[in-house]
């Protein structure tokens, strides 16, 4: 009996696996001859069935001799456990087949993909509505396994749920399935997936899918084009397609595939657009700059934004050598008028922004995107130099008015709270997901403690690198949990790496970051090295999981949102969203305004400025600061003074204050003076010659004191320079004062000099002016 193996070629080897020895007894012939069909029907259900009273010697069965061989064949290679009830499933398999070819006149090796599926189904009730009514639910996966081997069927991905891994584990071997599944595995938890834990179900459905679409066990065979037509044709939804993402990055790491591309990107570097010869300038600068890749796609947008304006108002200038100072001029003018929407690729997204006026900041990009263009280009000897591109270019000053830096201060009660928030984070405070927890807790208790204490950008947090923490003490190196030395005695360090305004440094944190960061660190699964994007080193990331960087934008997405929800606060406030970057704000104002702040150029190196104007912008006096020292400057208080005035409501009610009795009595803290006038007196500075002065020596500032039936206020008083120094300076400032208003009259009618007391003469002054609002309360 000839036979031929539906095999891989010899060449791969006797390791490898390789299709079962099916006999050849069938031709190429599809049609069923008359006789099968009639020896199928002779046989009938138990005869096929091979129930206990079937006829093994029955003459049909070498009529069907071509078909029944090759089903008994796979029956037979099949690694699955001979239990009896799934030798009954594998027996009825058989007659499933053998009825079905009788039924459609053609050969199981003949059907197409949608022959199969139809018989197979789509769902198991599917499966029963098209099945024999004898048929049990053990049959269908068997069923598949012979469609996999005869019918050249592997379009699993349109049979709904199901058990692929069992699929896999009877045709190829239950133990070279399960190994290579452990390779993967096993590259996935060293990265901290959590599919790489024994217990997930994920990861084997999704790598059978792989192994039984691509006709072979061994992941070697595993290539880029096999995880791109997955892709393309949509053969997975949902997690699943995540879990091939990461199923890709395992086979590449070993070796025998390409990486993954991104599921997202930061900026749209494929988008088109505009005047043809416009974009493959754009394109050719963009290959050849060395900005860094966010800033060139950013740049790039911007550019192609020209390019459509060229091909709708200046279709003339599509080649940038045909570029004038008065093309640069209209250019600029079309910025300064134009709005949100305007020449764009696409305007999904925008909302209610549509139609509106760029923003100041927009504006100012596209200009510079555009100078920076034509800059380039006339340094590369591209293009001539027909004008100036830092002059024609320029932002004008009605745009540069509105920009600059505004570093938004988050209030110090908001502050206070995600703080709290985040010293007391726990696991139940974190985004929850179908399969749990995204990060592990102590990542990201790290990246919230590192926003909430170190002051920096959101990237510079992601480009953290593993040992970025140091501990000393007096200078000299210690562990984090080191007990010799007290913890306020020593002094945690944080590395930055090189930044957006400068080179690495390092500066002091609080030992509660160094902690977080320390346990992060103890836990953390080896990760592959990165790429720094800034500096183009192989680096390992401090905040990196499953062989993937945190994104710059995680703070801003999840961790923002989670503080604010277990602090009770608002994610906005009236100066807008609480971003990452206003942290860094933040801390700096506290620090600059603490009880013992830091100053300026302190808080410049801190902060890793180059300059200390940009430390400025950052260092903001708080209002309760401002404050304080408003109060301390006295600038009310220095021009209007109260005194306490004693109104006698007895001469009041009686009638004869209006007959010229005294009735309102200034304190001078000497004596008392009964002037109506006194905050126009220029001689209120010395009263005791004055008639209306009454001395509280006297008998009548006595009984002016034990009067019952007085009413205490106070008088606000401006005071002249010269008299604010006389307060302020002493008796030299008082003389001088004298000595000006020697020939004044007084409100009694003569002068100092006619009342003949020498103008530098001690008089008793106004002693008692008393800071504070006006006031009145009954004595």
């Amino acid at each position: 009996m000839s036979t031929s193996r539906l095999a891989l070629p010899e060449e791969n080897g006797p390791e490898r696996w390789s299709w079962p020895i099916i006999p050849n007894h069938y031709d190429t012939a599809v049609e069923i001859r008359p006789a099968e069909v009639l020896a199928v029907s002779e046989l009938g259900v138990r005869n096929l069935r091979r129930l206990k009273d079937h006829d093994p010697s029955a003459a049909s069965w070498r009529v069907i001799r071509r078909l029944l061989v090759p089903l008994e064949a796979v029956n037979a290679a099949l690694d699955s456990p001979p239990t009896p009830h799934r030798r009954r499933a594998m027996l009825d398999v058989i007659a499933v087949l053998l009825t079905r070819c009788a039924e459609t006149g053609r050969t199981f090796w003949g059907w197409t993909s949608q022959e199969w599926i139809h018989l197979l189904g789509r769902n198991q009730t599917e499966f029963h509505q098209h099945a024999p009514g004898w048929v049990n639910d053990e049959v269908r996966p068997y069923l598949a396994a012979h469609a996999y081997l005869l019918g050249s069927f592997n379009e699993f991905h349109r049979l709904g749920s199901f058990q692929r891994l069992t699929l896999s584990w009877r045709i190829f071997g239950r133990g070279l399935v399960s190994s290579e599944i452990a390779r993967i595995r096993a590259v996935l938890a060293s990265w901290g997936y959590q599919l790489g834990r024994d217990d997930d179900t994920l990861l084997p459905m999704v790598v059978c899918q792989l192994l039984l679409l691509n006709r072979s066990p061994h992941l070697e065979d595993l290539d880029t084009s096999l995880f791109d037509r997955v892709r393309r044709e949509k053969m997975l939804a949902g997690s699943q397609r995540y879990t091939l993402h990461a199923t890709q990055r395992a086979v590449a790491e070993l070796g025998f595939c390409d990486p993954p591309q991104p599921i997202t990107g930061r900026q749209s570097v494929r988008a088109t657009g505009g005047a043809k010869t416009w974009e493959q300038w754009v394109d050719r600068w963009y290959a050849t700059s060395t900005l860094t890749p966010g800033v060139r796609g950013a740049m790039r947008s911007a550019l192609l934004r020209v390019g459509r304006w060229i091909a709708a108002e200046k279709p003339d200038v599509a080649d940038p050598t045909d570029w004038t100072r008065q093309t640069c001029a209209t250019w600029i003018a079309a910025v300064d008028r134009m709005r949100v929407g305007d020449y764009v690729q696409r305007t999904a997204g925008l909302g209610d922004r549509l139609g509106k006026p760029l923003e100041a900041a927009t504006k100012a990009g596209q200009i510079t995107a555009l100078r920076t263009f034509f800059r380039d280009c006339q340094e590369w000897e591209w293009l001539p130099r027909s004008f100036d591109p830092l002059r024609s270019l320029a932002i004008p000053r009605s745009i540069t008015a509105l920009l600059g830096p505004d570093p938004r201060v988050i209030a110090d009660e908001v502050w206070a709270k995600l703080l709290w928030a985040g010293l007391n984070l726990e696991a139940a405070d974190l985004p929850q997901s179908q399969a749990g927890q995204f990060y592990p807790f102590e990542l990201v208790r790290a990246v919230t403690l590192t926003w909430l204490f170190s002051g920096q950008r959101s990237n510079e947090i992601a480009r953290l690198r593993v040992g970025c923490i140091r501990w000393q003490h007096d200078g000299t190196p210690i562990t984090g949990d080191s007990q010799q030395v007290l913890a306020r005695d020593t002094v945690c360090l944080l590395d930055v790496p090189p930044h957006k305004t400068g080179t690495a440094f390092s500066k002091p944190v609080d030992p509660i970051l160094g902690q977080a960061v320390d346990a992060w660190q103890a836990v953390r699964p080896d990760q592959p090295k990165f790429t720094d994007r800034r500096t183009g080193e192989r680096v390992d990331l401090l905040f990196a999981i499953r062989a993937r960087r945190v994104s710059t934008h995680y703070i801003n997405n999840t961790v923002i949102p989670m503080l604010c929800r277990k602090a009770g606060v608002p994610d906005a406030d009236v100066r807008g969203n609480i971003t990452s970057h206003r942290a860094r704000s933040t801390i700096a104002s506290q620090l600059y305004n603490a009880k013992e702040p830091m100053t300026l150029f302190e808080l410049q190196a801190w902060l890793g400025h180059r300059s200390p104007q940009s430390t400025q912008y950052y260092a903001k006096i708080t209002p309760n600061t401002l404050s304080k020292a408003y109060s301390e400057a006295g600038y009310f208080e220095r021009n209007v003074r109260t005194i306490e005035v004693l109104v006698d409501r007895d001469a009041v009610a009686s009638g004869a204050a209006a007959g010229g009795e005294p009735w309102q009595h200034y304190d001078l803290g000497h004596g008392y003076c009964s002037y109506t006038f006194f905050e126009q007196c220029q001689h209120r500075m010395a009263c005791a010659r004055c008639d209306f002065y009454t001395p509280k020596e006297s008998t009548r500032s006595q009984l002016l004191e034990a009067k019952g039936n007085l009413q205490k206020t106070a008088v606000s008083i401006p005071l002249t320079d010269d008299e604010q120094a006389a307060i302020e300076d002493g008796q030299a400032a008082l003389d001088r004062l004298l000595d000006r208003l020697a020939d004044t009259p007084t409100p009694a009618g003569p002068t100092p000099r006619e009342l003949d007391v020498p103008a530098t003469t001690r008089l008793l002054p106004l002693v008692d002016v008393r800071q504070g609002g006006t006031g009145c309360a009954s004595r």
